[in-house]
C-alpha cells in the first residue's frame, strides 16, 4: 500500500513543494497545510499554505489531529518565523525557551496520535540581503541558535532530521532571492535533497 506523507512547514517547503511532490510520486501520496481562500501574496505572512512560527505548528497539530493521523509520516519544520526580530526592540517572536518548550509540545502531540514525523532542518539566512529589504530583521546566528534547539529536542526523542541547512549552503553564493527564499534552481535542488532521504535505503523507504 502507498504510503502518505504530510508537509507542515514554512514558505521554504511552499517553494520547494511542488518539486517534492512530483519526486515522491512513484511512492507517496502528498499532502500538506493548504488554505485556498487564503492567497499567499506576502511570503512571510503565515497563512495558507505557510506553517508560520512554532506557536501556529503546534495550535495546528491540535486542531487538526483527527485528519492528520491517518498519514505514516509528517515532515515538519518552524524556525524562520520564530526568529523574526523587532528592529526597535531587538525582541524574537518567539523566543528560545518557549522555542525548545514548543517543539517538545509538537512531540508530544505527534506521539499522541501515533504518528511519526522527520524534522527538517531551517534553511540559512543571508543577514545583508534580507535585512534591506525586509521590514524586520533575521540573523543567521539566530538560525544557527534555533537549529541547535532543535537538534538536542529531536535527539532526545530520537526523531531523524534532514538538515536542508547544511545541504543549502553547500550549494555555496547566489542561492537566495531576499536574503531568506531561494533560487528556483536552489528549491528543485533541496526538493531532490529530500526526495533522496524519503526513498532511498533506509527507514521510509523500505516501510520500517
Amino acid at each position: 500500500m502507498r504510503k502518505r506523507i504530510f508537509v507542515l512547514g514554512d514558505s521554504i517547503s511552499m517553494q520547494y513543494g511542488p518539486y517534492l511532490r512530483e519526486m515522491l510520486a512513484e511512492c507517496w501520496d502528498y499532502d500538506r497545510k493548504r488554505d485556498p481562500s487564503q492567497t499567499v501574496a506576502d511570503l512571510d505572512q503565515p497563512v495558507g499554505g505557510n506553517g508560520g512560527d512554532s506557536d501556529r505548528v503546534l495550535e495546528y497539530l491540535n486542531d487538526h489531529c483527527e485528519h492528520l493521523a491517518a498519514f505514516d509520516l509528517l515532515l515538519v519544520n518552524c524556525g524562520l518565523h520564530d526568529i523574526k526580530t523587532d528592529e526597535a526592540t531587538g525582541m524574537r517572536q518567539v523566543d528560545v525557551s518557549r522555542y525548545e518548550e514548543n517543539l517538545v509540545r509538537i512531540l508530544d502531540t505527534l506521539a499522541a496520535i501515533g504518528l511519526p514525523a522527520a524534522w527538517v532542518r531551517t534553511t540559512p539566512v543571508d543577514d545583508g540581503m534580507h535585512n534591506r529589504v525586509k521590514g524586520f530583521h533575521r540573523f543567521n546566528r539566530d538560525v544557527l541558535a534555533y537549529n541547535a534547539i532543535a537538534d538536542r529536542v529531536m535527539a532526545g526523542r530520537a526523531v531523524p532530521e534532514l538538515d536542508l541547512y547544511g545541504f543549502s549552503l553547500r550549494l555555496g553564493e547566489g542561492i537566495h532571492q531576499d536574503g531568506v527564499h531561494f533560487t528556483e534552481p536552489v528549491r528543485r535542488l533541496q526538493a531532490a535533497f529530500l526526495a533522496g532521504a524519503l526513498t532511498g535505503p533506509g527507514r521510509w523507504s523500505d516501510g520500517t
